[in-house]
């Protein structure tokens, strides 16, 4: 990372101004968003040049809050940046600090919403780029909507389907050092399903059925505004970790740009959602502060942190140490794709309100189950692997202290051997 108090070489921070009345630029036309053709995308314009600076903040209306879509601040720690909020949305409210539960598909795998509903857990994730390939926007449009699709009366949040898309690259061995990896996997091989990106946006090939697919900031946009969920996210570009400075640079122009296109659209049909910024820059500090300065001064209703978030739990520590006092405190902000323990443990004090990951729902399925050992003061969270062999006689319950279905009434030794059978109850209990 670059030295926390160096300003951004060669960019200025753009003051928002009163919109031009003579141009009417700050009054967003009053039409749907643009949706391209599917499986095109323009070539890449040679002219263009990679460090245009985004649009002017003057080129949007002041942020003036969002009626459907409100943030307050309940209680400040003493001891640190930690804050206790809520986030009102038009289907009920989210407490945070809190963690949200990522179904991809419109659902979390083995688990009913009434599960997440009991465990308190506010907030779920959908992935745009999964629902657009199946079953596709329209058809969940003409079902009324996500929730309505999915039967949740609870708040929703969607992504652009940019982090799902850039993940299709061509794995290399230096992306397996973060910990937003890039590795092989059932939806795509060694050879990646990324074909080009530009200015323009993506095209890539569908894991589904290969034909090629094109997202842009205004038809992300448009799949979102489909879909329906209270809070939606901006087109951006996921650079690796190990990327050169002028790389990474370059990435942050281009999704600045992106992310200012995808507000025009949002802001010509809001349809009571929200849309969070995503803050850029890697672990280069210097690209993150220009990040927070130009997205802040748009008129977003919260931001996430994106992009490449260090190699380790300690590295994305210190990145947030520096980020959260930049960000502003007026709006809630989302830590993209971080759900272990001793990252939210970290990242609570310096101020996150929200997080999501895959990481609890995938660790089950596999057999990892997390739970407190100790007592007291003494307590803390651990892990074991209920496939072990020394599991099949151990018929004490795996927490003492949960109440959950699994540990009120089975053994470690039952779970075992329904995984052993391969019984679909087992990811289900786990």
């Amino acid at each position: 990372g670059s030295v926390a108090s160096a300003p951004a070489r060669g960019w200025r921070p753009r003051v928002a101004r009163a919109p031009r009345a003579s141009s009417g630029a700050g009054t967003p036309r009053q039409t749907g968003p643009e949706k391209p053709v599917p499986g095109v995308l323009p070539p890449r314009d040679r002219r263009f040049r990679p460090f245009t600076p985004p649009p002017d903040a003057s080129e949007f209306p002041p942020y003036a809050g969002n009626e459907h879509f409100r943030f307050e601040v309940v209680h400040r720690s003493s001891k640190s940046a930690a804050r206790v909020g809520r986030i009102h949305t038009p289907h009920g409210t989210i407490d945070t600090p809190g963690f949200v539960a990522v179904g991809t598909m419109g659902a979390l795998k083995h688990v009913p919403h009434s599960v997440l509903r009991d465990a308190g857990l506010d907030l779920m994730f959908a992935n745009t780029y999964h629902l657009m390939l199946q079953p596709g926007p329209e058809l969940v449009a003409e079902a009324g909507g996500l929730h309505a699709f999915i039967g949740r009366d609870a708040p929703l949040i969607t992504d652009s389907g940019g982090f799902q898309v850039f993940s299709l690259a061509r794995p290399n061995e230096a992306d397996v050092l973060e910990l937003k990896s890039r590795r092989p996997s059932k939806q795509k091989g060694d050879d990646g399903l990324l074909i080009r990106s530009n200015e323009a946006g993506v095209l890539f090939k569908s894991y589904r059925d290969g034909r090629d697919v094109a997202l842009t900031p205004e038809s992300s946009v448009a799949a979102q505004k489909l879909i329906g969920a209270d809070i939606i996210i901006p087109l951006d570009e996921l650079p690796p970790y190990a990327i050169d400075q002028k790389s990474l640079k370059k990435s942050v122009y281009m999704s600045h740009r992106w992310e200012a296109r995808s507000l025009r659209a949002h802001l010509r049909d809001k349809r009571k959602q929200a849309m969070y910024a995503v803050v850029h820059g890697g672990v280069d500090r210097e690209l993150r502060r220009m990040s927070v300065e130009y997205l802040s001064s748009l008129p977003f209703d919260g931001f996430a942190i994106g992009g490449s978030l260090g190699r380790d739990s300690e590295e994305l520590i210190e990145l947030l140490r520096f980020l959260m006092p930049l960000m502003p405190k007026d709006r809630p902000n989302h830590l993209l794709g971080i759900g272990d323990v001793p990252s939210i443990d970290g990242a609570v004090p310096t101020g996150v309100d929200t997080f999501d990951s895959t990481f609890p729902t995938r660790n089950a399925r596999h057999g990892r189950l997390m739970t407190f050992s100790g007592k007291g003061k003494g307590k803390e969270m651990t892990s074991f692997n209920v496939l072990r062999a020394e599991n099949a006689r151990n018929f004490a319950p795996p927490c003492e202290e949960c109440p959950c279905p699994l540990c009120a009434s089975h053994s470690v030794a039952y779970l075992h051997h329904l995984f052993k059978a391969n019984e679909p109850n087992a990811a289900t209990l786990a």
